[in-house]
């Protein structure tokens, strides 16, 4: 059969324009399966190296949901002034920032201060002895369960924590030394007298992206990593944290924050408002200063609609993760095969999968690599705070994702890491490690310098 020459020119037409779309492809065609080592984020992936990588959203959501996104990037990146104001009304009277993008820049990683700055993208949890009537930390009588060190014109700020660094000098078994810096904080300018029972834990702000992905995987999931007792005597136990949930009124899985003392997106942001920016909201709708001078008293709250909390919720809900750089390099192979080895691996788990969401497929059934098992870890006395979170002691910290670290310095300018950014590079951070953690820290002071600089050229391709 002829084949006529219209068809042909078609047939040729396509095959040029496959051509032209896998040379203009920067990655090979053998990993385009949304389900690949490249794709940390499933099909919710970008790959985007810039100083934007974090803030993208969902390739996949419709030109509806897109508008809803960005109409919560709006209000994230919103600046909230005191009340009465046309617009963006209601800060304070006490707070630590003026809106959402000014502790999470770039969708990313708080800085700790630097000498002579403040602190403006960390702040402080406390709280005394005991618990609250829902099993969570117990607040310090005028003062609530976190210092806010700002506040409005006027008013008078709650106080301020001075921190200082000394170094110390460590060595690797092959004789090389590394420095770690140790942070002492201060609480001093308090309005009034600070209990000197207060158990005080800092908190720099965490990345964003790649929580909507999170939250989808299943509760069922994340129990089945759950060893509290270390039956299989590999040393990790890995221990949920049972948490209250504001918006059910039940006491519910903690996924979200260092300690994993949030049930869901939802409730973080609503807290975030209320604690950060000192802004009310229909889960929060009392202003943290009640019971104390700073008190406005207006008769305004809640100050923020649910239009534009729910707006915000779905867009961090909907923020990308950015791929993957460089997986097939020797040395990103080899530090990947060193990372297992260690067995960073048991409590970093590289893979999850979403649960099946007919309501929201965008998140749903999805292949992600996270690099995190959600539960709680005793990392040691050396990074303790000493303060309970619910179920958490002071001793356990929730396993921080690691897709994207490689990008927190092109992002965020810095590589500050751990829950108060006292590590300046990924390998102090790994050396600050101990508790269930020793085992493995300890197999990386006992690498050689090239075995070291594979790891973290495979921590930096995450």
């Amino acid at each position: 059969m002829r084949i006529p020459a219209t068809y042909k020119l078609c047939f040729f037409l396509i095959l040029f324009i496959a051509a032209v779309l896998i040379a203009c492809n920067k990655y090979d065609t053998g990993y385009s399966n949304p389900d690949d080592e490249w794709r940390n984020g499933g099909k919710q992936t970008v790959f985007d190296q810039s100083s934007k990588a974090f803030g993208h959203p969902f390739p996949s959501l419709s030109e509806t949901l897109k508008r809803v996104h960005e109409v919560g990037d709006i209000q994230f990146e919103a600046t909230f002034v005191s009340a009465p104001a046309p617009v963006n009304p209601g800060l304070g009277p006490i707070f630590n920032n003026v809106g959402c993008a000014s502790c999470h820049i770039g969708d990313g990683r708080g800085k700790v201060p630097g000498a002579g700055e403040t602190s403006v993208l960390m702040l402080f949890r406390i709280s005394r002895a005991g618990n609250d009537p829902h099993g969570g930390p117990n607040p310090v009588p005028g003062y609530g369960d976190q210092l806010q060190n700002r506040a409005n014109i006027g008013i008078q700020k709650e106080g301020d924590v001075s921190i200082t660094y000394h170094d110390e000098t460590f060595y690797f078994d092959d004789g090389a030394p590394y420095n770690l810096r140790f942070p002492t904080y201060t609480v001093t300018n308090t309005y009034t007298a600070f209990p000197t029972d207060v158990m005080l834990s800092p908190r720099v702000a965490a990345p964003v992206f790649g929580l909507g992905l999170l939250e989808a995987v299943s509760d069922a999931d994340i129990l089945s990593r759950a060893d509290e007792k270390d039956n299989d005597g590999d040393g990790i136990s890995g221990k949920p944290n049972y948490v209250w949930n504001f918006t059910t009124n039940s006491t519910t899985l903690g996924r979200f924050g260092w300690k994993a003392n949030q049930p869901s997106l939802l409730q973080q942001v609503a807290a975030a408002y209320n604690q950060d920016i000192g802004i009310t909201n229909s889960i929060f709708p009392k202003e943290s200063t009640i019971g104390q001078p700073q008190y406005d008293g207006l008769s305004d709250d809640p100050e923020l609609s649910d239009s534009i909390l729910y707006s915000v919720e779905f867009y961090v809900k909907t923020l990308a993760v950015p791929g993957r750089r460089n997986v097939n390099e020797p040395m990103v192979q080899q530090g990947k095969q060193l990372f297992t080895s260690a067995g960073c691996d048991k409590c970093h788990t590289p893979t999850m999968r979403t649960a099946v969401n007919v309501t929201f497929p965008d998140v749903s059934n999805q292949l992600i690599h996270p690099y995190t098992d959600m539960l709680l870890h005793d990392m040691g006395d050396s990074l303790a705070d000493h303060r309970p979170d619910f179920l958490a002691t002071g001793n356990e910290w929730r396993t921080a994702p690691l897709w994207g670290i490689g990008l927190t310095q092109k992002v965020n300018g810095h590589n500050n890491f751990l829950h108060d950014g006292r590590a300046r590079s990924l390998m102090e951070a790994i050396l600050w490690h101990g508790g269930e953690a020793l085992n493995a820290r300890n197999k990386v002071k006992a690498m050689t310098s090239d075995e070291r600089n594979a790891l973290i050229k495979f921590l930096e391709s995450l």
